[in-house]
């Protein structure tokens, strides 16, 4: 199998390249499991983040570990996660749809109705594993402000693609796009 060396900082990392479509393959990064990656990434991503915010808000599922640690390393005990759908026990949930590059079906990100009442007039920092399309960002910008939150950082490992390239966030390492 075809791979792709990553370096993230000190770290390197043999990614898989797997296609997703007739046209268009990945380096397959999944931080979940991976401690050590998740410590060092958190630790230098504290530094980037902005001084003054509230919460962390993460995507189910591989943001998680990330925002956890990054969550522990700012001295922030609660960070939010923005489910992929409607759980039983949730209150009034807020809800937006979410297309992402490597999901091929409609999604949607839903927000706990006592998680968006906690947000409410807070500043908020996304966290995620990978920024590629901006698709999921773009829909938890949405849900974040949808609950009277206010976006104040964008973070995330990694930027893939043509994400390397925005202004309006922050990350460690860029990740190429490998057409077929």
């Amino acid at each position: 199998m075809e791979t792709y060396e990553l370096k993230v900082g000190p770290l390197t990392r043999q990614l898989p390249i797997v296609p997703i479509s007739d046209e268009l393959a990945i380096a397959s990064f999944v931080l979940l499991g991976d401690a050590e990656l998740t410590d060092y990434a958190a630790r230098a991503l504290a530094k980037q983040v902005p001084a003054d915010f509230d919460y962390l808000v993460t995507m189910e599922s591989k943001g998680i570990p990330l925002a956890q640690e990054l969550s522990r390393v700012t001295a922030h005990p609660q960070f939010v996660v923005l489910r992929k759908s409607e759980k039983d026990y949730m209150r009034d949930p807020l809800k937006v749809p979410v297309t992402a590059i490597t999901t091929s079906a409609p999604q949607e990100l839903v927000l706990d109705g006592a998680d968006a009442d906690r947000l409410a007039n807070k500043r908020v920092v996304i966290v995620d594993d990978v920024i590629s399309s901006g698709g999921s960002l773009t829909a938890a910008q949405a849900l974040i402000e949808k609950a009277g939150a206010t976006v104040v950082g964008q973070v995330a490992v990694l930027a893939e693609g043509d994400a390397a390239a925005r202004t309006d966030i922050q990350y460690l390492a860029k990740l190429p796009l490998f057409p077929l």
